[in-house]
């Protein structure tokens, strides 16, 4: 009995020690608290670990040049625009309105075109999302089965909870340890 009020109290102390953020990272890698259910913050494992975050540069600097790209463009299309504005007096309604409609088909491919750059931007970044949650898994398995649980559960989709059973910062450290270098792809 001495030893199961013991081991309780251990526990205890250590699902406060977690809570109050009095264990370094260094040891909460190593840690993990018996439970059945684990509650983990998905989006932020992905955002704080070193490749999320290097994702994150790099799709915000290709969304930054395409953005650039697009104005540039709007630019060069706003001076056509103008150009073919200021021939309109020398031009027969016929010639002009044939000038406004290949200009007119112009733009709506040159939109298509950049709504399609920024579709697949989109879907590279869930592809590269989609590629670490399966390079994550097997540590998340890891985890469950270190904690004796027979669950992760989305912390979002979780009512209410014990700090102690939430392991998003223990595999935040866990998968910045296996995952490869930012920049690089985790393999499948």
């Amino acid at each position: 009995m001495a030893a199961l009020v013991r081991s309780l109290f251990g526990a205890t102390l250590l699902a406060f020690a977690l809570a109050a953020g009095a264990v370094s990272a260094q040891e909460r890698s190593r840690i993990t608290v018996k439970s059945p259910v684990l509650t983990i913050d998905s989006e932020r494992v992905f955002e704080a670990s070193n490749f999320g975050r290097a994702t994150a540069q790099e799709f915000e600097a290709l969304g930054a040049g395409l953005s650039a790209e697009n104005r540039r463009i709007e630019e060069e299309l706003s001076q056509e625009e103008r150009e073919i504005t200021e021939m309109r007096a020398g031009l027969s309604p016929q010639e002009f309105r044939e000038l406004a409609d290949a200009f007119d088909e112009k733009v709506q491919n040159i939109r298509r075109e950049q709504d399609a750059k920024t579709r697949q931007l989109n879907a590279d970044l869930e592809e590269r999302r989609r590629l670490f949650l399966n390079a994550a898994a097997p540590v998340l398995e890891q985890l469950m089965r270190e904690a004796g649980a027979g669950v992760i559960m989305e912390q979002r989709t979780v009512f209410i909870s014990s700090n102690a059973i939430d392991i998003t910062d223990v595999a935040i450290s866990r998968l910045n340890e296996v995952l490869p270098e930012p920049g690089s792809a985790p393999e499948q």
